[in-house]
């Protein structure tokens, strides 16, 4: 199905699930909740064949997500043949809830898929392979149940052998779910586009069925987060230049210690600060009003300082609610008042971060 921004370019990695999917978005096909389909259609579209939410059949992705063109929004599994002719082969949770549940009513939903041959992918905490019914039916139907955050971590951090000649970035935030998956992917892609051998590296469910690899670092125990931060950088060390993909922020009250243990345990070199423009309070916590962007700039810096002087040298804006006008005013508010290079990897492209992260990597040789 069509893309719209135009999607990355065509990828070699390894996927998770199938070439035929149907993303899965019950009741919740807006762009905060469905952020899983809403990265999915845009990086993995041409793999994307419906979005099943009977509360919104007939409408197009593009008109509830803001990407994914005319990829249709389908109101059971059996309007999918009529698409094309053609069934799908897997079935996407493409939601992010609360505390990771899968609704109870979409059980029912896995299951009918999984007896029609279709492998389910998750990348909730709710676990498919704990329900003994589903396990039975995926087993007798031949198919898979995919849980991305699934983990068997148990190695502490030793910040031995974290070599520097990989130049190590990471993607942190001003709150959870302002784009620092997306800023670290778009990012990575433009350095390759630049002749840079560079790896994005995931941490979280759609980073990883995305890239088709990485680690689930907030499905991680607590004392194991570092240590399985360390064990993703020391794998691709290989690289020029690893772009890490951050998660929630130091500064939540719920989220803070994965976003310090990625922190500590990837070591960076360099960060991108990633907002989005327009947000006044915490996600999932209305009531409190966000930090400053100078006091989560200083606080990261500050508890980065306790391994690598690692320093902002960038800012992903996310401007989805903004007019191209607004955007415009708020990315030079931005850059005058930091002094840094400022771009919504979307809407302007990450180019401008980019040069930022080969400016920075030339004046360390």
């Amino acid at each position: 199905m069509a893309s719209s921004p135009p999607p990355l370019a065509k990828s070699t990695r390894p996927k998770i699930g199938g070439s035929r999917i149907v993303i899965l978005t019950e009741g919740k096909t807006d762009p905060l909740t469905a952020k899983t389909a809403n990265v999915m259609l845009r990086c993995r579209g041409d793999d994307v064949v419906a979005v099943l939410d009977s509360t919104q059949a007939g409408k197009t992705a593009e008109e509830l997500l803001g990407v994914g063109g005319d990829t249709p929004i389908v109101a059971s599994l059996d309007d999918v043949a009529l698409i094309d002719g053609k069934g799908p082969d897997t079935l996407l949770i493409g939601v992010a809830t609360a505390g990771g549940k899968i609704p109870p009513e979409w059980r029912a939903l896995c299951l009918d898929a999984v007896r029609r041959g279709m492998s389910v992918v998750s990348g909730m905490h709710q676990f498919l392979s704990d329900d003994a019914e589903l396990v039975a039916a995926a087993a007798a139907a031949g198919v898979q149940l995919h849980d991305v955050r699934k983990n068997n971590e148990k190695e502490v951090a030793t910040r031995l052998d974290l070599t520097d000649d990989c130049l190590r970035v990471l993607t942190v935030g001003q709150d959870c779910s302002v784009g620092k998956m997306l800023s670290a992917l778009e990012i990575a892609r433009g350095l390759e586009r630049s002749g840079v051998d560079a790896k994005f590296v995931a941490t979280g469910q759609t980073g990883i069925m995305v890239e088709g690899d990485g680690l689930p670092i907030d499905c991680v125990v607590s004392d194991f987060v570092n240590g399985a931060c360390e064990k993703l950088v020391r794998q691709n060390l290989s690289h020029e230049v690893m772009v890490v993909e951050g998660q929630a922020t130091i500064t939540h009250p719920r989220f803070s210690a994965v976003s310090l243990g990625l922190l500590h345990g990837t070591n960076p070199h360099a960060m991108i600060y990633v907002y989005e423009a327009g947000r006044d309070a915490m996600r999932g916590m209305e009531y409190l009003p966000l930090p400053t962007h100078r006091q989560v700039i200083d606080a990261y810096e500050h508890m980065a300082a306790f391994g690598n002087p690692a320093k902002v040298i960038g800012i992903a804006m996310n401007s989805r609610k903004l007019s191209a006008e607004a955007a415009e005013v708020e990315r030079e508010r931005m850059r005058a008042e930091f002094g840094l290079p400022v771009a919504d990897p979307i809407r302007h492209g990450p180019d401008e971060l980019v040069e930022a992260i080969l400016a920075y990597k030339k004046s360390r040789n």
